[in-house]
């Protein structure tokens, strides 16, 4: 008995405790493509934008910016008793006008009304130039 667990040679078999990731690979490439062909599909330049609800008090009386598509400026103070809103030759004469109004009232809020079609940064710009006045309390005026 003893001869016969010598002809195999008296080594004992080592299991391996490898992770066989070939299968793995190929699994992810296969969602690599699926992911690099699906959004292809889909337009990127179409843009959905949120509709924002009303607050539930807006203010009284503020300084409203509004910005136009074709690049028109216009500044005012709305409020109940008056409506005074005057276009602006450009964003300097806007500044200039806007840091007058914020020195006449200085509690009023920047209401800034950008138009649907005009572009965001130009909207961002204000919101952040007014920021630098000293202007606390600017928001986005909607529709």
């Amino acid at each position: 008995m003893a001869f016969s667990s010598s002809m195999r040679g008296g080594r004992r078999r080592k299991f391996k405790s490898e992770i066989n990731v070939v299968p793995y690979i190929d699994v992810m490439l296969v969602l690599l493509i699926i992911f690099m062909a699906v959004p292809a599909n889909e337009a990127p330049s179409v843009v959905n934008l949120p509709r924002a609800e009303k607050s539930a008090l807006p203010p009284d009386t503020y300084i409203q910016i509004s910005v136009e598509p074709d690049n028109r400026l216009s500044i005012g103070v709305h409020g109940k008793t008056r409506v005074a809103q005057e276009d602006v030759a450009d964003r300097s004469a806007l500044l200039q006008r806007l840091q007058a109004l914020h020195d006449e009232n200085p509690e009023f809020p920047v209401m800034i009304a950008g138009d649907r079609d005009s572009k965001y940064e130009d909207v961002i710009q204000l919101i952040s130039e007014a920021k630098k006045m000293g202007i606390n309390r600017v928001g986005l005026a909607t529709k």
